[in-house]
């Protein structure tokens, strides 16, 4: 059984408004309370105008046009908490966990939502950055680390399209190790002439689109080597969305290596109607109604994933670095496991917990970077983007086939019989 509580690894963002290029301030309740009487839940416009009262010091990183909107928070650890192909008006992509906005802070993590946080791993195991060391792995000791959980980083720089942020940190592992870390992370609005280089694509003029690249480091800056008998973190970004009914996540593999294709008992087996593969391509229901995670193993991981909501029209590519033949950390809560045989991506569908109550519902894409062995003053950097694509179903389909390798009508048959 894996870690029992992966499941509400949503540390959280909040994001961002600004007037030109960079941040505002937040505008007067009643102001803000007549704007999001404007704007429906659900889209981007809300978004912003409930979070500005959270937080004075959003940024939002801007399309030329003002379509491709991208919002971010140092002051929350860094998050991207969500983003628009269509401006204020335009659906809101990441998925924003209201409730917990309310009451004081939990102990354990503090779960805003947010459509791209960085957090470092790994979570459990002989090396976790959750556990102090001897402390029995249940619910009870586990503690995200305050930098990745409350502590606000520093605003490194921020324009119209980008922005940079650093936190240095302290983190003692479950083996006793002082890891002294440099994070740097930047958040870069994608033009739609990168898009199409990146992908490997040609955007038509039916479709509307938003993309972000997140560069994500580490740099040890301690006076001891990151090894594998002292333990050494990884990047882990996690990507939430919203779920629907008609919403499918899609994860190519590499179909000729050997060995499992997936991990899929995390938190129990993955009911079979809810799991799919076909020709190197694995489907998994995104509806928010059954928890369940998976992962893909090294050998068998690919670059790319994604997911298509066909009650929304909405396609979305995740896209990230991976490392076939580095050391990936085993993140399970237990330390009779080889540490350093994890999965490289990972996907959750949220749903009902045995009492019934539930954080979401919403759905996850997630990346991991190898375990980051590094020499005093070495670092590690891991590349993560989102894009997102709306609009005329066939040009989606297009868009598809070329990058996931399956068109949005298959897609959507996927667990039709």
């Amino acid at each position: 059984m894996r870690s029992p509580i992966l499941t509400i690894m949503l540390a959280g963002g909040f994001l961002a408004a600004c007037n030109n290029e960079t941040k505002t301030n937040a505008p007067s309740s009643d102001s803000t309370n007549t704007a999001m009487e404007n704007h429906v839940q659900g889209s981007f416009g809300y978004d912003v105008n409930f979070l500005q009262q959270k937080d004075s010091t959003l940024i939002v990183l801007k399309s030329g046009d003002g379509l491709s909107q991208v919002i971010v928070s140092p002051k929350y650890q860094a998050k991207v908490f969500t983003s628009s192909a269509d401006g204020l008006n335009g659906k809101s992509f990441g998925w924003v966990n209201y409730k917990a906005f309310e009451g004081p802070a939990d102990e354990h993590m503090n779960a805003y939502g947010g459509e791209d946080r960085l957090w470092l791993g790994p979570e459990g195991g002989v090396f976790s950055l959750y556990f102090k060391p001897g402390a029995t792995m249940e619910f009870a000791n586990w503690k995200t680390p305050a930098p990745i959980d409350t502590e606000a980083w520093s605003l490194v720089s921020s324009g119209a399209a980008s922005v940079a942020m650093s936190k240095d940190m302290d983190i003692i592992n479950y083996a006793g190790t002082s890891l002294k870390i440099k994070a740097d992370r930047s958040v870069t609005l994608i033009g739609q002439s990168d898009v199409n280089a990146d992908l490997g694509i040609t955007l038509s003029a039916a479709v509307k689109s938003v993309a972000f690249r997140t560069v994500n480091s580490l740099t040890n800056t301690g006076q001891n080597a990151w090894d594998e008998k002292t333990g050494a973190p990884c990047m882990w970004n996690l990507d939430m969305f919203t779920p629907s009914e008609a919403c499918t996540i899609v994860i190519p593999y590499n179909n000729n290596a050997t060995g499992k294709v997936a991990t899929t008992d995390y938190f129990g087996e993955i009911a079979k109607d809810r799991i799919n593969y076909k020709d190197g391509i694995l489907f998994f229901k995104a509806d928010g109604k059954s928890r369940g995670k998976l992962g893909i193993p090294p050998a068998r991981v690919k670059n790319i994933a994604g997911s298509y909501d066909a009650a929304d029209n909405v396609l979305t590519v995740v896209k990230y670095d991976i490392n076939p033949s580095g050391k990936y950390l085993n993140q399970e809560w237990r330390t009779d496991r080889e540490p350093f045989s994890g999965d490289a991506m990972n996907a959750y569908n949220d749903g009902p917990l045995e009492d019934g109550s539930q954080m979401g519902p919403f759905y996850e894409i997630e990346s991991v970077s190898p375990a980051a062995f590094l020499k005093p003053g070495g670092k590690l950097t891991h590349n993560h983007n989102v894009y997102h694509f709306t609009g005329d179903k066939a040009a989606l389909s297009e868009i598809a086939k070329k990058v996931l390798g399956v068109s949005v009508e298959e897609i959507e048959k996927a667990f039709k019989k």
